[in-house]
């Protein structure tokens, strides 16, 4: 005697690929495979020749060529609780070249070349038109780059997210040949930074920024045209994460180190590009910092010392090099400056006790 189960499927759609109880659960295989196809096109504009195979594979293939000693340098990043702006402004193609530059670069920070990146979108329900803006958007990005977009991943997962919520995160491998890698471990006292200016706030810090503004109960303020800012407060805050993998490739044979001025603001990650016993004196007033912190700090009275410990302040990255350089350092880069340098610090200690911020005058 046949089983129920059995039964059951006897009755199923004469489409024996029908995925009706499937979409019933809150997963539909017919949008997630027709979307497939339009990102095809999105991305082929950041393809090159080392590129092998196209999108929908399992894996994405990359040839690796005009190397001599290559050594791979890979990361990973989200664009934390900045997801919550792009719902809220439905800025989504900026999201997504946030998310590759935040990639790129903590990569080029070493040296190296971005090669290929790949990203991973999750969804309680595919919302096609939003997902191709975030594509867009990377692709933008990674064209920006020279940097190619073999693949990702979207997951429909209902239950796990709500109607309207999604999350994202990036993957992007370089190269750097072995004796080209930047290391701390050149860095020396008495070396000059450099500061490289950023286009905001980048992807650091937005929950402090929703906690200052409220926006987690009122986001009409978003749309109110602010004097300081010359626009909306929310165009401001959606400003995308700058790259800069130009910036690198015209200087980086003239540094030694460079910092990715990310979460923990320049206080922990300029530390990061110096060895042990080498700390960092910066002057605070070598740059005009942008108007979007000064409006922050007054508005939640934020103490000096937490803005510079969340916020990158108006410095994206900080290169380090020695005097004789700076020169052609801070002409390969428009708007970069100096902003400190290199300083004796005691040995085995925490980065922040390696970092010192004063004010002054600008340089």
């Amino acid at each position: 005697m046949p089983s129920k189960f059995s039964q059951a499927s006897s009755s199923a759609d004469a489409n024996p690929y029908s995925a009706d109880a499937y979409r019933a659960a809150g997963v539909d295989r017919d949008t997630a495979e027709s979307l497939k196809e339009g990102l095809g096109a999105i991305v082929a504009r950041t393809a090159n020749a080392s590129v092998l195979g196209g999108i929908g594979g399992f894996g994405g293939m990359f040839r690796l060529a005009d190397y001599e000693k290559p050594v791979l340098v890979s990361s990973t990043d989200g664009v934390g609780t900045k997801l919550l702006l792009g719902r809220w402004t439905g800025r989504y193609e900026a999201l997504g070249i946030d998310l590759v530059n935040a990639c790129v670069n903590d990569v080029v920070v070493t040296g190296a070349d971005p090669l290929f990146f790949l990203d991973y979108l999750a969804a309680g329900v595919i919302e096609p038109g939003v997902v191709e803006a975030l594509v867009r958007g990377m692709a933008e990005a990674c064209a920006d780059a020279d940097c190619a977009l073999v693949g990702g991943e979207t997951a429909e997962m209902p239950g796990v997210y709500e109607q309207g919520d999604f999350d994202m995160a990036g993957f992007v491998v370089g190269a750097v040949e072995q004796d080209a890698i930047l290391d701390p471990a050149n860095v020396k006292v008495g070396y000059a930074l450099v500061g490289l200016p950023s286009s905001g706030i980048h992807t650091n810090g937005f929950s402090l920024v929703r906690s200052v503004f409220g926006l987690s109960s009122d986001q009409s303020v978003l749309d109110d045209h602010t004097a300081e800012l010359g626009r909306t407060l929310g165009e401001e805050l959606s400003e995308p994460h700058r790259s800069y993998v130009a910036d690198v490739r015209a200087m980086r044979s003239r540094v030694k180190a460079l910092a990715h001025i990310t979460g923990g603001g320049l206080v922990d990650n300029v530390p990061r590009a110096l060895p042990d016993g080498v700390g960092a004196r910066v002057n605070a007033g070598s740059w005009d910092t942008p108007a979007i912190f000064q409006l922050i700090q007054a508005t939640g009275g934020i103490a000096t010392g937490e803005m510079h410990r969340v916020f990158n302040m108006g410095i994206g990255m900080v290169a380090v090099c020695e005097p004789s350089e700076v020169d052609s350092v801070i002409a390969s880069v428009p708007g970069s400056k100096i902003i400190g340098e290199t300083v004796n610090a005691p040995l085995g200690v925490e980065a922040t006790t390696r970092f010192f911020i004063e004010t002054g005058t600008k340089t």
